[in-house]
């Protein structure tokens, strides 16, 4: 009888959803067998790409990847002022140099295309006009003015700001005398039924009864652009969308769109809302902060898998919280039913150390370390031009040597032609008195490496080095080993701190060292 009295009361819900409060749950992830599994990621293209949007983007791209799915890109340019110059091409190329590129998107083309919704404003008239057709939305000819008084109004007496559905209930006489003053209204949907309530993949049994909080919704505008209610729930529709993953903003509005897909007779998606990414003190993520775009990251020589992990590991969807997973271990650990709805909290001074396990990791692979190497050398030329006095530094055997020295030191490539480590590309100008302020015995020193390097020849290695270097200093009476290695330092580098000298001689090699010895005794 309870279950016969709540479907009388509630025809429109399902019965798990009566009578137990709405909270998170094991859901399965809707998934039907034989059905393709398509996403969407669908950005305005008002701002360049951010880690926000790269995060919604890559939940995305690895649910589809994880279940043999198509990754979508779409553009929603309704909002004609706001659009940046430049944004939609930037979407597009940071999405392929973080290595997670659409199958499908305005540049790749596809079947469900096109892919901009300004190409595709027919199908929001279709839609509207079968909505005008059954009754579930109407014309509006209210002005801006208008409107703009009823928010001030609202506001005034500490309400939230709704339209009054002034037009929802005009005659068709009235309507025809106002379209022939007006051939342009906005259109309006009739919030008129009970928001039905569904079931969400992260937050689980949610509704909100979106007619008792705000007014009939404009669906299409004068211009014959859609808002963003419609145009979502159509193209989803056409593009056979099977889940829509996107931020926890969106949750409340899930409801109406429930009801324009019930008002359209289309089956819905099934939904997942991811929760906010968040900086490490709580506070949203801006796009005035300025370096939260990706091409920040890119230029600055972070690596896209260190975003892809840093911004992974901070949230939820995984089983175990590790640092350093690759793309394909994020596809193949990723579960949708283990995120939670707590917001995610990035620490981007963290952001570094990401980068450095990633940066070894590609250094550890022959065919990576090369263009790394690559890379490399075009950031020397850069950096140093004119001032290389011997362009053999730019030699790939060179340049893979300074690599796989110095990883697990550095985090970026950049860091390799930073001041610290200009004495790998330039020869120092190191003063005699410089290195006299060390130790008096400059040339006895000088002579004795040169020594060393004569009877070792090519085959000198670090640790070799470090016991040569050390019998050396023990031969020279009442001079410490420190000032020995501080000198060689500033004789090798010209400057006072930097890695071991035994390292530097490696890096540098035989002939080089050899070089840079004799200046000093030349001087």
């Amino acid at each position: 009888m309870a279950v016969l009295l709540k479907r009388l009361l509630h025809p429109g819900r399902p019965l798990a959803a009566l009578g137990r409060p709405v909270g998170r749950r094991e859901a399965s992830l809707g998934i039907d067998p034989g059905a393709a599994v398509r996403v969407r990621f669908a950005p305005s293209p008002t701002g360049f790409l951010h880690l926000g949007g790269l995060r919604t983007a890559l939940y995305n791209y690895i649910f589809a990847k994880k279940h043999q799915g198509s990754f979508i890109l779409r553009l929603e340019d309704t909002d004609q002022t706001r659009l940046v110059p430049g944004a939609a091409e930037n979407i597009e190329d940071m999405l392929e140099w973080a290595g997670i590129p659409p199958d499908e998107s305005p540049r790749r083309g596809g079947p469900a295309g096109p892919y901009l919704q300004s190409q595709r404003l027919e199908l929001y008239a279709q839609a509207t006009q079968a909505l005008l057709k059954a009754g579930a939305a109407y014309p509006c000819f209210c002005s801006p003015q208008r409107l703009e008084l009823l928010k001030r109004e609202a506001l005034r007496n500490h309400q939230t700001p709704r339209y009054d559905n002034r037009c929802r209930n005009l005659s068709p006489g009235q309507v025809a005398q106002k379209l022939a003053k007006d051939p342009k209204p906005a259109i309006r949907f009739r919030l008129d039924e009970e928001a039905p309530a569904f079931q969400d993949l992260v937050y689980g049994w949610s509704r909100h009864d979106v007619a008792s909080v705000e007014g009939d919704p404009v669906i299409l505008k004068s211009d014959g652009f859609p808002t963003y209610h419609l145009a979502c729930v159509v193209d989803d529709h056409h593009m056979g969308i099977s889940h829509v993953l996107r931020g926890s903003e969106w949750l409340v509005s899930t409801s109406k769109h429930l009801l324009l897909y019930r008002a359209l007779g289309w089956p819905p998606p099934h939904f997942a809302h991811l929760p906010l990414l968040l900086n490490k003190d709580g506070s949203k993520l801006s796009k005035r902060q300025g370096d939260i775009f990706l091409e920040h990251f890119a230029a600055a020589g972070f690596l896209p898998d260190a975003l892809l992990d840093i911004i992974t590991n901070c949230g939820s969807g995984f089983a175990e919280n590790q640092m350093g997973r690759t793309l394909s271990e994020l596809i193949t650990q990723f579960d949708l039913t283990r995120i939670t709805c707590h917001s995610a909290l990035l620490d981007l001074e963290k952001l570094p150390e990401f980068n450095r396990l990633h940066l070894r990791r590609l250094v550890s692979c022959e065919t990576q370390r090369r263009r790394l190497a690559g890379k490399l050398q075009a950031l020397v030329e850069e950096a140093f031009g004119s001032q290389l006095q011997d362009r053999d530094v730019l030699d790939p055997a060179y340049v893979e040597r300074i690599i796989l020295l110095r990883q697990g030191h550095i985090c970026r490539l950049q860091d390799l032609v930073s001041p610290a480590h200009s004495y790998l590309w330039t020869r120092p100008a190191v003063g005699r008195a410089q290195l006299g302020a060390i130790s008096e015995k400059v040339d006895v020193i000088a002579k004795r490496v040169l020594g060393l390097l004569e009877g070792t020849g090519s085959s000198l290695t670090q640790d070799v080095l470090n016991g040569e270097l050390k019998k050396l200093s023990e031969g020279l009476e009442g001079t410490k080993h420190s000032n020995v290695m501080k000198l060689l330092r500033m004789a090798l580098s010209g400057q006072p701190q930097g890695p071991p000298v035994a390292e530097m001689m490696v890096s540098l090699g035989p002939k080089e060292v050899r070089e840079r010895i004799q200046k000093v005794l030349s001087s």
